[in-house]
């Protein structure tokens, strides 16, 4: 009996002197653990039973140490991003003074009597090269009048002509007198959102006038000679088409279209549906080239435009495996496929020309507006044939007209300044 007793003495020595080593090798202070175990029982069968609990503390302990070395590698790394952008934004705010309105500040003045908080941040020159572009298209308007007035004999006419003459020139005095004062560098920034809401605020009451004076002229021309201008790039600068597209299974869209503006044109039309601001859009943002979206589908169209002369531009397209086609100039620039295929344009949606829809009829994005002219926009709800096409890029007259939406003067509105005066695009090519 005490010799069976000394040998279970001695198996629970040496069991707890191998728990105690595997044991102390992970932790600090240990104990030894008493533990019985069958006298025919194999010692290294028995510690590997006993060790299971042991085995889970210990991998359990590694699994919260790797965790915490990867959060502190983690808040090193954001701690270093954040002194990166402290450090950037203190370099901006030492450039950038108060009330500063040059590239990069949407800040407005206080003074300032027109709303520009849309507008693209740019910097003076680039704004004095969009009021002279603006100015140019408030003179061709004026020798437009000039013609008539002199056709007419109408003294009306020719007074109301002389009296926006003179406000031409007083706004082309205070543009060179801008470009001087820039050339000088004399100090004039704080007062240049204040001095550009004025022009801005004189301009749109010039292209109102303008426009007035033009519509004793409905009479005697056709209701679709005519364009659009788009001079500057901001979100309250659209026209709104008065009534909505149809469901559609296929459509031509064709346009006269002339911008020199970069990068890139913007948005000559968006048409936004509940549900989907991108049903049907003709973009060119930014650097990209210009794009075709169906119900947020995008094909890129081989289109180049920006050159500041006038383009006829139509996009065919039909449900039937999204089968598209670009004509440029009457010419075909690229086709292809699986553009929204068996998805029919939704009907009861709202047509914008010059702004991008983000929601149904607003949401516009100053970075995304067009800018330039417009012309001749038409609608069909089929696919045209080249020769079709070509008999509209060439003026033909057997040209046809939209039979979903035709360009007349009477179905559209217009907001923000968008200028809508007599023209045709055709007289530039026959």
């Amino acid at each position: 009996m005490q010799a069976a007793m000394e040998g279970i003495s001695w198996k629970l020595f040496l069991l707890s002197f191998l728990l105690l080593e595997g044991s102390s090798q992970d932790f600090g202070q240990t104990q030894f653990i008493c533990t019985s175990v069958p006298k025919d029982m194999d010692l290294c069968a028995a510690t590997m039973q006993n060790s299971g609990p042991a085995e889970d503390l210990k991998t359990t302990v590694l699994q919260l140490r790797e965790t915490v070395l990867q959060q502190k590698e983690t808040i090193m790394n954001q701690k270093e991003t954040i002194r990166e952008l402290t450090s950037k934004l203190t370099r901006c705010e030492s450039m950038t003074e108060p009330g500063d309105t040059r590239a990069g500040s949407r800040r407005k003045e206080p003074g300032s009597s027109k709303d520009t908080m849309g507008d693209v941040s740019r910097g003076a020159g680039d704004t004095l090269s969009q009021l002279g572009q603006t100015l140019q298209s408030l003179k061709q308007r004026l020798e437009n009048l000039e013609q008539f007035s002199r056709n007419n004999n109408s003294a009306q006419a020719n007074s109301l002509k002389d009296l926006l003459q003179n406000k031409i020139d007083d706004l082309e005095k205070q543009v060179l007198s801008r470009v001087n004062s820039l050339e000088e560098g004399k100090p004039g920034q704080k007062n240049e959102t204040e001095q550009r809401g004025k022009v801005e605020s004189t301009l749109t009451s010039l292209h109102q006038r303008i426009s007035d004076l033009e519509k004793g002229q409905k009479d005697n021309r056709p209701l679709d000679k005519f364009q659009l201008t788009f001079p500057l790039r901001t979100n309250y600068m659209y026209a709104k088409v008065k009534k909505s597209l149809p469901e559609m299974y296929a459509f031509t869209v064709c346009m006269w279209i002339k911008s020199n503006a970069s990068p890139g044109v913007g948005t000559p039309f968006s048409y936004a549906v509940s549900g989907q601001a991108n049903e049907l859009v003709l973009i060119e943002w930014g650097n990209n080239p210009m794009e075709i979206l169906i119900n947020d589908k995008v094909a890129k169209l081989p289109f180049v435009i920006n050159d500041g002369k006038w383009h006829h531009i139509c996009v065919t397209w039909t449900t039937r495996d999204g089968v598209w086609e670009a004509y440029q100039d009457g010419v075909l620039r690229g086709n292809g496929e699986n553009l929204a295929p068996y998805h029919p344009i939704k009907p009861q949606g709202v047509l914008v020309l010059g702004q991008e829809q983000d929601t149904l009829g607003g949401g516009f994005d100053a970075t995304q507006a067009f800018v330039g002219e417009l012309a001749n926009f038409n609608i069909w709800d089929k696919k045209l044939s080249t020769a079709d096409v070509y008999n509209l890029a060439t003026c033909n007259s057997k040209a046809q007209v939209g039979n979903v939406f035709s360009w007349l003067e009477s179905s559209i509105d217009i907001y923000g300044g968008t200028s809508k005066w007599t023209y045709e695009p055709c007289r530039q090519i026959n």
